[in-house]
């Protein structure tokens, strides 16, 4: 088989994998789901793209629309780049089912490297920018310098896509590595913000300018940092699947922590030991925490030293993310760690039953390191205190149940150590998670409208007290729910188990 057939074919094996996942192949609502929320957010963006150009026009002294929002590209591609976490995979995961075939690694990897830049969801973001420039440039300069403008804007975002891989690459292998495009992006912010007048706006204003007119030299230069992003990601990417395909041992464990004062507890605390250590020695899972950690300590440090998120609904979002996020990172996937030994777990009656009642209360005490990480925002006023109390219980109440009821369904086994070339989930799972992060802010909106402030966030905290009083009821359900779907997923977690 020559290169090109070889190319169609692993491409045609890519697109057909996420087609043909159980969780999609069988549920009809799933899909329709992810085509609502991806044509959903489409008019979000275009709606955007329209009152931008609209509200830009004439409003900056006679500058005209475009160079003023040219002038916050790199807005955009921050915002881009951290988007990219939940929906972009590295090549180097995509070509973990093909490492024990007689295929060149490096064919494979400059395949998925291609890929990656020819994905179609670096387009997404035209369905902000082509309305925009429709409006602000197509008639008033030209459709020749609308295609000028698009094209540039889509070589920034190949460039900030393979940029997303270099880091990402780095961040599987040692977590510290998430303080690079950390510091990077917000020493950027850091420059816009705090001068009265930011210095970046006319360099970026006169490199899409250059697109705009379709001068040379813009292009020569984002194409030559493509060029060189694509060969910094060969070699990384290389490198580090062949450590990991290649078992190669980073370091041995010397001493093992027993967790004794749980033994007082029975089976549910020998789960608590479970959830515990496996935060503290499988790579996948500790690192997810890390990361959610991590993050809530960003979001909420950007809130405090700067006034970019002092709106309504950044608020709400820092806040619901903050409670959301550790439990998420292991909820969504549910089960899915567990696939690695289900065989045991299934050999004693009710263990299911209690191993979800393990996960329930230790998510629970994960709830109280949000409020100490809000407490500076809301000692100084920028978050309510009612507001934490509110989510506080919602998400232990409501938000959880809702999260368990992935244990009926999730069926694919998640490796524990591997952080390469590991699955990392499924769309199915990452839309849930979506829902999760924005679906709330609505209720909490239309609580507060309604009743007023506090009274709307005692009714979130009230419906999520229900949720905790009730959990003994809802989670036999979700046992037995599990149960009645064993042999099923069982045959789904073996099945997946070495893929």
């Amino acid at each position: 088989m020559n290169s090109y057939r070889l190319y169609k074919l692993i491409c045609k094996n890519a697109d057909l994998k996420e087609n043909r996942h159980p969780m999609l192949d069988k549920n009809r609502f799933m899909k329709f789901l992810m085509a609502f929320m991806w044509l959903y957010y489409a008019a979000i963006l275009i709606f955007m793209g329209v009152v931008m150009a609209l509200g830009m026009k004439d409003s900056y002294n006679g500058v005209a629309a475009f160079h003023v929002f040219d002038g916050g590209m790199l807005w955009l591609l921050i915002l881009d780049f951290w988007f990219r976490f939940v929906l972009q995979e590295t090549p180097a995961q995509q070509a973990q089912p093909y490492a024990l075939l007689p295929i060149r690694r490096s064919f494979l990897m400059n395949v998925y490297l291609t890929r990656s830049g020819l994905a179609l969801g670096n387009l997404y973001w035209g369905f902000l920018l082509v309305p925009f420039g429709l409006i602000a440039i197509a008639f008033p300069v030209g459709w020749g310098a609308l295609i000028g403008w698009l094209l540039g804007w889509w070589l920034l975002l190949v460039a900030n896509g393979y940029a997303y891989l270099f880091c990402r690459a780095l961040i599987l292998k040692h977590l510290a590595w998430t303080l690079l495009p950390a510091a990077i992006h917000g020493a950027l912010i850091a420059i816009m913000l705090l001068p009265d007048k930011n210095p970046l706006d006319m360099p970026c204003t006169l490199l899409m300018y250059g697109f705009l007119k379709w001068k040379l030299m813009p292009f020569l230069c984002v194409a030559a940092l493509i060029a060189f992003l694509y060969w910094a990601n060969y070699k990384l990417q290389m490198s580090m699947v062949h450590d990991e395909v290649g078992k190669k041992e980073e370091k041995e464990i010397k001493h093992a922590t027993q967790f004794n004062f749980l033994n007082r507890y029975g089976r549910i605390g020998e789960y608590l030991k479970l959830e515990v250590k496996q935060r503290m020695r499988n790579k996948t899972v500790k690192m997810s925490f890390f990361v959610g950690l991590g993050f809530m300590i960003v979001l909420s440090a950007l809130s405090y030293f700067t006034p970019a998120y002092d709106t309504g609904f950044m608020r709400s979002f820092i806040c619901l993310y903050n409670y959301i996020v550790l439990g998420m990172m292991t909820l969504v996937t549910i089960m899915c760690y567990e696939g690695n030994y289900i065989d045991g777990l299934m050999s004693r009656r009710e263990s299911i039953l209690q191993l979800l009642k393990a996960k329930y209360y230790f998510n629970i005490l994960l709830l109280f390191i949000p409020p100490i990480i809000l407490l500076p925002l809301m000692i100084v006023g920028k978050m309510s205190v009612w507001m934490n109390v509110g989510y506080f219980f919602f998400t232990a109440g409501v938000l959880y149940p809702l999260l368990f009821q992935m244990a009926v369904y999730n069926n694919n086994t998640l490796p524990m150590n591997t952080k390469i070339t590991s699955k990392q989930g499924n769309t199915a799972q990452q839309i849930v998670a979506m829902l999760i992060l924005f679906l709330p802010i609505g209720l909490e909106k239309a609580a507060t409208a309604l009743l007023g402030n506090p009274w709307g966030y005692i009714f979130l905290a009230v419906l999520g007290i229900a949720g905790i009083a009730t959990h003994q009821l809802w989670l036999r359900n979700v046992y037995q729910r599990f149960m009645a779907r064993r042999y099923k997923n069982m045959e789904g977690f073996r099945a997946s188990r070495n893929s």
